[in-house]
């Protein structure tokens, strides 16, 4: 008899950013009905999860707007087209209970500091935080946005994040790239802040406008971790930086000078532990030579020196996009073989996240099916966040009733405060696993050559609890 050997449980973090502002992702248009808004985002996480993802980070304040009922800000116009029309639900909830019943985790993703289109001025909402408070609203180019340098731009953002983290079952918390604007084609003007500056100095402030500009990124990267950690004692923290912080780091990597154009001291904050994982937009190729995948990962990997997790950003929507430098169809699996090569390091990535949910649902290029047999063919669940605290996960009691089918499993909570059980089970000497939201009680598996089934019960920072195990 083949000796039932339970086998490590497989880590790695599997997301993908679910983008809401301008419909990229979802949904797909305005005016769709309720029914057709959830059938859409229930079609992304099914294609998801047989992808073998197990996160999605969905956008929910793209503009100094919510995809949720707020107090604080007006309705996103993704769903009817006008700016704080009430779509008639609630989609942030119905996507948190979708992706839990499928065993995937959902980070919640804000933009601090983006309001908007410079054509969107007259239409903004009459909730919109630049409507209320047009003193910190900046026009640059063709964008709208709020000042960095104003502490109510800071304060609004923060409350934001607070109501969704108090309100909500999220798993994380997330921002990306957008800090102070990036440089726009054929705009010459800096950034409007002179108001703030002056006040900053009237204040007695010293540093020079880059440093300033650079220290209210900090400061609210640093505030808003701080702000989530006091709210929470599960909900991780994301960031997703541009992918270069200084050309030249490491040698021979050209490209935008985040640190000097967006003011985003990136490397700052991993280093400072202002985030429990950090997501580095790497949209580039592992064949490119000025802003190489690996030469950039690595990079990264050695400036982990708080060891936070590294899962960064691959760009699958540039797989056999039209342009002149499209990504192969094999370029997403040859970056996830890359990022596992280097796991073992110091500071290591565990996971990658796609952009977009589009490329994934339309299976650009074949690379979700190519990863469903191949480097995603075996399930796994994110890495433990083992700086977090939380009650340490019990093991459950299960039991199993055979049918003429189906072993029907049956699983009781040992206690603690479980999010999700990992049940596994081997048939035929090969294993299969299934996660379940902790509110499910039951699943029926094949028992044709079924071996034995291990349910673990996983906690909402990831730990494990002790195997149990039934045998037939």
């Amino acid at each position: 008899m083949t000796p039932f050997t339970v086998p490590t449980i497989t880590r790695e973090f599997r997301g993908m950013w679910i983008a809401t502002v301008a419909n990229i992702d979802w949904p797909s248009r305005t005016g769709l009905s309720i029914p057709q808004q959830q059938a859409e985002f229930v079609a992304l996480l099914d294609v998801a999860q047989q992808a073998g993802l197990n996160a999605v980070i969905l956008h929910v304040r793209a503009a100094g707007d919510a995809l949720y009922p707020s107090t604080l800000e007006p309705w996103m116009r993704s769903f009817s087209g006008t700016q704080g029309v009430d779509p008639g639900w609630d989609p942030l909830q119905y996507a948190i209970e979708q992706s839990h019943a499928r065993g995937i985790e959902l980070h919640a993703w804000f933009n601090p500091f983006r309001a908007g289109n410079a054509s969107d001025t007259a239409r903004l909402a009459e909730a919109h935080f630049g409507r209320k408070r047009p003193d910190i609203l900046r026009r640059y180019c063709s964008q709208l946005w709020f000042d960095p340098g104003e502490a109510a731009t800071h304060d609004q953002a923060i409350a934001v994040v607070s109501d969704v983290v108090r309100r909500y079952a999220v798993d994380g918390v997330h921002i990306d790239d957008y800090f102070y604007p990036y440089p726009e084609t054929g705009c010459t003007t800096d950034f409007p802040d002179n108001t703030a500056f002056a006040a900053y100095q009237r204040q007695g402030g010293t540093m020079a406008r880059a440093d300033w500009r650079r220290d209210n990124v900090n400061r609210f990267v640093e505030r808003l971790y701080a702000t989530v950690r006091g709210l929470s004692r599960t909900a991780r923290v994301g960031i997703s930086p541009f992918g270069i912080w200084r050309p030249g780091n490491p040698a021979g990597i050209t490209g935008l000078d985040s640190y000097a154009s967006i003011y985003a001291d990136s490397r700052l904050w991993l280093q400072r532990g202002w985030a429990d994982y950090f997501a580095p937009q790497l949209y580039w190729s592992s064949t490119s030579v000025g802003q190489n995948y690996n030469a950039l990962l690595t990079w990264w990997t050695q400036q982990n020196t708080m060891r936070r997790h590294l899962w960064p950003g691959l760009a699958s929507y540039r797989i056999a996009d039209g342009s002149s430098a499209p990504f192969a169809v094999t370029e997403i699996s040859t970056q996830i073989g890359i990022t596992r090569a280097q796991s073992s390091a110091s500071g290591g990535p565990s996971g990658t996240i796609f952009y977009n949910a589009s490329s994934v649902k339309n299976d650009r290029g074949g690379f979700v099916t190519a990863l469903k047999s191949g480097l995603y063919a075996d399930g796994a669940i994110p890495p433990a966040t083992t700086w977090l605290e939380a009650p340490a996960p019990v093991a459950p009691t299960i039991a199993a009733t055979r049918g003429a089918v189906n072993v029907q499993l049956t699983i009781t909570s040992g206690g603690g405060e479980p999010q999700w059980w990992l049940v596994r089970w081997r048939t035929a000497g090969s294993w299969r696993q299934r996660v379940l939201p902790y509110t499910t009680r039951t699943l029926d598996i094949p028992q044709a050559g079924i071996e034995g089934i291990v349910v673990t019960t996983i906690n909402r920072v990831g730990t494990a609890s002790t195997d149990a195990v039934w045998r037939p």
